[in-house]
């Protein structure tokens, strides 16, 4: 008996036993000429090979998993128009299933899950239609000439786990399309295997007839928004008992697959205000909805809560907790375990050790988490700031607290991504990002947000396979993380990977549709490259009302505007932009310069220059503060060279004329110093340009020209790059 990997496709036959006892002998002879003209040939011309035939299907194995999507998509084409003349009640359709998974091969048979998740995907495909898995379809997007329509995650019959499904579209125009019907993606499930070959694919192909076509529908999923619990204490500074009580149900559902979880901006907009439930139901699009109350008088809480099918108005349960402060956690997982009961939903092994876990018994600890979330939140420099405060008091307090680690990692590498270099250095920043992402995972594993936050910084630094794969790992252990789907997104879009960025936006709005500005920027800036320019526009005006402050927001706003064809718009976004960042030092928005420079991992240069492009159109100058010079005083070549190596310039900076100093040694080695920053460099001459390579900038070279300045004396120059504007001197 052996194991392997290996692709597995699965069908059967709809009304086979009806069809037979009505036509036996002309059902039987259809069907032989159907395997004979078609299936047969289409298995030979993709390379597979028959393992068994059935009565009513066959197994099949393939070498490639494109091949035996291919065979798939050929056969049900071919079948469309075979026997034209048969009434559509005799008719013999295939129905297909497609699984890459585990099998056991006995005496050249096959069993096992990776045999019976196909069975289950042909159960859900339409008469003449194909459904894949997901492990299937990471393999095979992009490589066939077919569509997708992602169904979500689903339970199959005697699976312990849920498995992603996709529906195949034939149309060969909708080819490398993926329809987000129910706008969860979930992840790649990445399988490692000690053989040395390609892994084998087994279809099992079952021909599929039918007296009728079926809708085969996935079943709706179940949809849960956990209200605001309210304080009765009659004290304010109270809140954050049951801000965190609301704060831990969200979360912990959100790790469950079979639930979608409205994410806490959300749901927040409606603490303290009165609630009509039916239109809070509709407003945030879901079925069932949770509402509580805490009252604690001393050392004593008192927890009131009900689940309310909106479907119905019932209340489908309800219960009231009534023990001591010290036991709040172990309340929290008694309510927690009521009411994922309640919802009917039924956690898979991994997911209920996931859900067993404390996230901290220090009650201040939480509260110093809860204001960090808060701040961050905002989006504005001081609110980040404030963030990172408030995390490093948590994790002082319990330095257990795997959650305040991750999302103080969170925060850093939105600050780092961001190059806000007067919040926090490049380097510092990237550091800290590490290596509180690495605390969290050696504390909580099973924890979605450093996966999603090192995806993000292995994009950034052009990691693009391992970037996907550890996004798509924060999807796979929080599915209602809006956080870790945002993450995907701004991942997959700057892989170019469009429509699946689209895919995971979407599933952050719909989980979240109260995104934090931040959040929100990158949703965005997938409609924007993806040309979808009602959609950016729309998104981009919400985060520009959102953090009104935010000079960078403004600036993503214009591009939109711009690719819209709305010019006045997008000159007057950018021009309030710059007016927001006037008399600063902060040099990211202000020129096109510092956007290449910045968003230089797009894996696509094509989607770059979309956005240099509109921000050019918009009005945003080449360097900062709107610096031009005329070229006849450009300083090029061996003169650039004798000017740079060797010498220390002293001068000012724009704006306000601060002192600066930069120190070159012959070697290039440099050192950079204002009275608000200090950094160290490597400079070398590219073309007539002088380039700065720093830990700042992702470590990218930062490149300008130098020019000398009209002053008479013939020894005063401009150096200009993405992040300065340096009048000086040099020393003889």
């Amino acid at each position: 008996m052996e194991r392997r990997l290996t692709a597995i496709l699965a069908a059967d036959v709809v009304g086979y036993s009806s069809l037979m006892g009505n036509e036996e002998v002309g059902t039987l002879e259809r069907l032989k000429i159907c395997r004979s003209a078609l299936f047969d040939p289409a298995v030979a011309e993709f390379h597979g090979r028959i393992i068994k035939l059935m009565g009513d299907g066959a197994l099949v194995e393939f070498a490639s998993v494109v091949d035996a999507v291919q065979c798939a998509a050929a056969i049900q084409r071919r079948m469309a128009g075979h026997d034209p003349d048969v009434p559509d009640a005799q008719k013999i359709r295939f129905r297909i299933g497609v699984n890459l998974g585990d099998v056991i091969v006995e005496d050249d048979d096959l069993y096992g899950d990776g045999v019976n998740v196909a069975a289950r995907l042909e159960a859900m495909a339409e008469p003449g239609g194909i459904c894949i898995s997901g492990t299937a379809f990471d393999h095979v997007f992009h490589k066939a000439d077919v569509g997708f329509t992602n169904l979500g995650e689903q339970r199959l019959k005697n699976i312990p786990d849920p498995v992603r499904v996709y529906r195949v579209h034939l149309d060969a125009g909708k080819a490398g399309e993926v329809a987000a019907r129910f706008r969860r993606p979930r992840a790649r499930t990445m399988v490692l295997s000690g053989i040395g070959i390609a892994a084998l694919l087994i279809v099992l192909a079952a021909l599929a007839w039918q007296f009728e076509w079926r809708n085969l529908a996935a079943p709706q999923r179940t949809s849960v928004a956990i209200l605001p619990f309210a304080n009765l204490s009659g004290d304010p500074k109270e809140d954050y008992v049951s801000d965190g009580i609301t704060e831990d149900l969200i979360t912990d559902l959100a790790k469950l697959s079979g639930v979608d979880v409205i994410a806490r901006d959300s749901v927040f907009a409606y603490k303290g205000k009165p609630v009509v439930l039916a239109d809070a139901a509709r407003a945030l699009n879901v079925r069932y909805l949770v509402e509580g109350s805490v009252r604690q008088v001393g050392e004593q809480l008192r927890i009131n809560v009900q689940l309310v099918d909106m479907a119905s108005g019932k209340n489908v349960w309800a219960d009231r907790f009534d023990r001591s402060a010290a036991d709040l956690f172990a309340i929290q997982d008694d309510l927690r375990r009521e009411l994922v009961s309640a919802l009917g939903i039924e956690p898979s092994a991994t997911e209920a050790k996931r859900l067993s876990r404390v996230p901290t018994e220090n009650l201040e600890a939480y509260d110093n988490f809860l204001r960090g979330e808060q701040a961050a939140r905002s989006g504005k420099r001081d609110g980040l700031q404030q963030a990172l405060a408030f995390y490093d008091k948590a994790e002082a307090l319990d330095p257990a607290f795997a959650e305040a680690f991750a999302f103080d990692a969170r925060t850093t590498v939105n600050i780092w991504r961001a190059s806000f270099n007067d919040i926090m250095q490049s380097a510092l920043a990237r550091k800290r990002a590490y290596e509180k992402a690495s605390i969290a995972l050696k504390l909580d594993p099973d924890l979605s947000s450093p996966y999603a936050i090192l995806g993000i910084m292995q994009v950034v630094d052009r990691r693009y396979e391992e970037a996907i794969e550890s996004a798509e790992r924060a999807t796979a252990l929080g599915p209602g993380d809006a956080a870790a789907q945002i993450a995907l997104g701004y991942v997959q879009l700057f892989a170019s990977n469009h429509a699946e960025a689209s895919v995971a936006v979407e599933t952050a709005l719909r989980l979240d549709p109260d995104l934090s500005a931040i959040d929100r920027e990158i949703a965005g800036l997938v409609f924007l490259v993806k040309d979808d320019t009602a959609r950016a526009v729309e998104t981009l005006e919400r985060v520009r009302d959102d953090a009104p402050e935010v000079s960078e927001f403004r600036i993503v706003l214009a591009a939109a505007y711009a690719r819209a064809n709305r010019l006045a718009e997008a000159r007057a976004a950018a021009a309030e932009g710059l007016q927001l960042l006037s008399g600063s030092e902060t040099f990211n928005e202000r020129s096109l310069a510092a956007w290449r420079i910045g968003y230089a991992h797009f894996r696509n240069p094509e989607d770059l220059r979309l956005i240099i492009d509109a921000l050019s159109q918009a009005g945003l100058p080449e360097w900062p503060f709107g610096f031009t010079a005329d070229e006849k005083d450009r300083v090029k070549g061996a003169a650039l060279a004798s000017l740079v190596f060797g010498h220390t310039w002293q001068g000012q900076l724009e704006p306000g004329g601060q002192p600066a100093i930069l120190q070159i040694a012959k070697d290039g080695s440099a050192g950079f110093r204002s009275m608000t920053r200090m950094y160290t460099a490597k400079l070398h001459v590219d073309h007539d340009f002088l380039c700065e390579q720093s830990e700042n900038m992702f470590g990218r070279p930062d490149c300008g020209p130098v020019y000398i300045r009209g002053d008479g004396t013939g020894k005063s120059y401009t150096y200009i790059n993405s992040g300065k504007v340096f009048h000086f001197t040099a020393d003889e």
